[in-house]
């Protein structure tokens, strides 16, 4: 059974990392479970419909990493240092982004808007994404923030609430 995407994730990850890297198993949930969704109905996928949730439910209790195969995630999604990554169901996340633990990328309210994370977006640890804001392709979120208005493509958003660096300010890591 050869999973869509799963081998673009895994070639952002070190050699060991289905040992060393915990985050890689939520990963590999996810792409099983769009994957099942993806096979014609009948006995076969209620069975790996099945099998997903329990997955997902292990793996999101060991890992502390919750995002169900709701999300549309692009290929080569990376999860540096798992736990306490919570993403709403109706999030999309583009390719080769990058998330730190504590994230959480969400509606504000009840029934709000969720965000959208372009192409090659990195998140520092424990920033936080919320409401119906677009993170253009290439920007990077500073640890601790929280956005809650779009960032363009290629900036750096730091603060609470976030704010963009001018061009030519110092950026430090993500």
């Amino acid at each position: 059974m050869k999973i869509p995407d799963l081998a673009e994730d895994r070639a952002r990850y070190p050699a060991s990392a289905w040992v060393r890297e915990q985050s890689l198993w939520a990963i590999a949930v996810y792409r099983f479970g769009r994957w099942n969704d993806s096979r014609p109905a009948g006995f076969g996928r209620r069975v790996g419909d099945r099998l997903y949730w329990l997955l997902f439910r292990v793996v999101e209790t060991l890992t502390g990493v919750s995002f169900t195969k709701a999300v549309r995630i692009g290929p080569g999604l990376r999860i540096h240092h798992f736990g306490n990554i919570f993403i709403h169901s109706g999030v999309e996340i583009g390719a080769n982004c990058t998330l730190r633990q504590g994230v959480t990328i969400g509606n504000r309210h009840e029934g709000g808007g969720v965000p959208v994370l372009e192409d090659d977006v990195e998140l520092g640890a424990y920033a936080q994404i919320l409401g119906p804001v677009q993170i253009g392709r290439g920007a990077r979120i500073g640890a601790m923030s929280v956005v809650m208005a779009d960032v363009p493509a290629g900036a750096t958003a730091v603060g609470i609430p976030a704010r963009i660096l001018p061009a030519g300010e110092p950026k430090g890591g993500a």
